[in-house]
């Protein structure tokens, strides 16, 4: 039996749609468990460059079972038009099905989205407006429509009526805009129903007898741990659990089938939307840094924002690994900083005149400046490089030092966007046992405000 999350350890963006497309080549089942098409995972094979929002990233494989499970924000409209999208750019179609117990995004979720990040202005989220605050807020205060109700007339139009009282109030008296008729609201997901029809499966029983049967499942989240709102840097959070821990909620399976918990993370800090973010670059080493990250430079995948840039953040990630209960770490993005003679870690916090290597509140957060360490670069293109040997002396160094931090094996190194540019690190059995966490040595640090610091300070 083999059953593996994959999720991020930050704030999103770390690389997990390569990862899981990666690993699908060996896999039965990949399972999306949470979130919406707010975010993007991005995947580059020999179809080319595919932005996936909704579809699981195993998409690309005929043998593969796809699976939108319970705890997914459901755009039907969305994901019918990412399948059409694959089909017209010659990808076999994939085999889909979603959860009878997933929930609708509906299109008023859509549109009080975008009303309460315009009454906001300047307090806003950061939000990408695609109705998931909205959705997650009616289906906790259980006004929400499942995919079974999109079968049954009666019960759809019930459900859309009870939840467009409060709602309509307030697009009048708060908001200032139209009412929402509950008559064309129920038609127009009727027929999206009828649509998604040939997806609808009981995927808990599916699941279920596919873990007895031992075959190998990929459970795929959205965004990172920092975005969790319970564990991360709420209220710049998402809506939804981005833990693995919620990994067996989302997708329905036992928690015990879960056997790994594969982190990922980038060799430097991306972040898209509000909150804090210690180690964010500003200027010329931010706009370079961007431009030269990924395939394409460092933009949203959803929104096409420019990410906000950072150096790597392992307070942060030894975090995020630890609420993920990472079992191995994958370090993806390692080619993009061969630019550089000198690459600095973040490896504490100065919180009120205090060091720290805890990764505070996010009241806190908002207080907080970076001590760096600084690791000579290697100044060369790895991106040929297939096995951890073949990397230079320093790319090596700097991969270890990072693993050393965040107490946690990287076992996966990532130094290229295609599937082949990934690298399988062994990790010794004695390494794999030893969850201590690591102690920076704060003799080599140098407190710098805004910027890196230009040499290794002595100790």
């Amino acid at each position: 039996m083999s059953v593996q999350a994959i999720v991020g350890a930050n704030w999103g963006d770390e690389g997990k749609g390569k990862i899981t497309d990666f690993l699908a080549a060996q896999a039965d089942w990949v399972v999306r468990f949470q979130g919406g098409r707010n975010a993007g995972h991005t995947v580059i094979n020999s179809y080319g460059k595919f932005a996936l929002h909704l579809l699981p990233s195993g998409v690309f494989y005929p043998h593969v079972k796809n699976v939108l499970g319970p705890g997914v924000a459901l755009d039907i409209d969305a994901m019918l038009a990412e399948l059409a999208a694959l089909e017209e750019r010659g990808v076999p179609a994939p085999t889909v099905y979603v959860s009878d117990r997933a929930q609708v995004v509906m299109p008023y979720h859509i549109l009080f989205d975008q009303y309460e990040e315009e009454r906001l202005a300047g307090a806003k989220f950061g939000s990408t407006r695609c109705g998931i605050a909205p959705f997650y807020a009616d289906k906790y205060l259980k006004v929400g429509v499942q995919v079974a109700d999109l079968a049954d007339p009666a019960r759809l139009r019930e459900r859309v009526e009870r939840a467009l009282v409060p709602k309509n109030a307030l697009l009048e008296h708060l908001y200032g805009k139209p009412c929402v008729d509950a008559g064309e609201v129920a038609a127009r997901l009727a027929a999206a129903g009828e649509r998604l029809r040939p997806h609808v499966r009981d995927t808990a029983t599916l699941l279920a007898e596919a873990v007895e049967r031992g075959e190998r499942v990929l459970l795929e989240g959205q965004l990172g741990a920092l975005r969790d709102p319970d564990h991360g840097i709420y209220p710049f959070s998402t809506s939804s659990s981005t833990l693995a821990g919620f990994a067996a909620v989302g997708a329905g399976i036992p928690p015990y089938a879960i056997r790994g918990v594969v982190a990922v993370t980038k060799a430097y800090s991306t972040c898209v939307g509000a909150g804090p973010f210690v180690t964010e670059l500003s200027g010329e080493a931010g706009d370079t840094l961007r431009d030269r990250g990924g395939d394409a430079g460092e933009y949203g995948a959803t929104t096409g924002r420019p990410r906000r840039m950072g150096w790597f953040d392992a307070v942060a990630t030894r975090y995020g690994c630890r609420v993920q209960g990472a079992t191995e770490v994958v370090l993806s993005l390692l080619d993009v900083l061969g630019y550089l003679d000198e690459i600095p870690v973040c490896t504490a916090y100065e919180i009120d005149g205090k060091r720290t290597t805890a990764f505070p509140t996010t009241a806190a957060l908002d207080r907080a400046r970076p001590f760096y360490e600084v690791l000579p670069g290697w100044k060369c293109d790895i991106r040929d490089a297939r096995a951890f040997e073949e990397l230079p002396a320093e790319a090596q160094a700097y991969v270890n030092r990072l693993e050393e931090l965040i107490a946690v094996p990287i076992g996966w190194v990532s130094v290229g966007p295609h599937r082949d540019a990934t690298i399988r690190r062994e990790i010794p059995e004695a390494r794999r046992r030893d969850s201590r966490p690591a102690r920076p040595r704060y003799g080599a640090l140098r407190r710098v405000r805004g910027r890196a610091p230009r040499r290794r300070v002595p100790r």
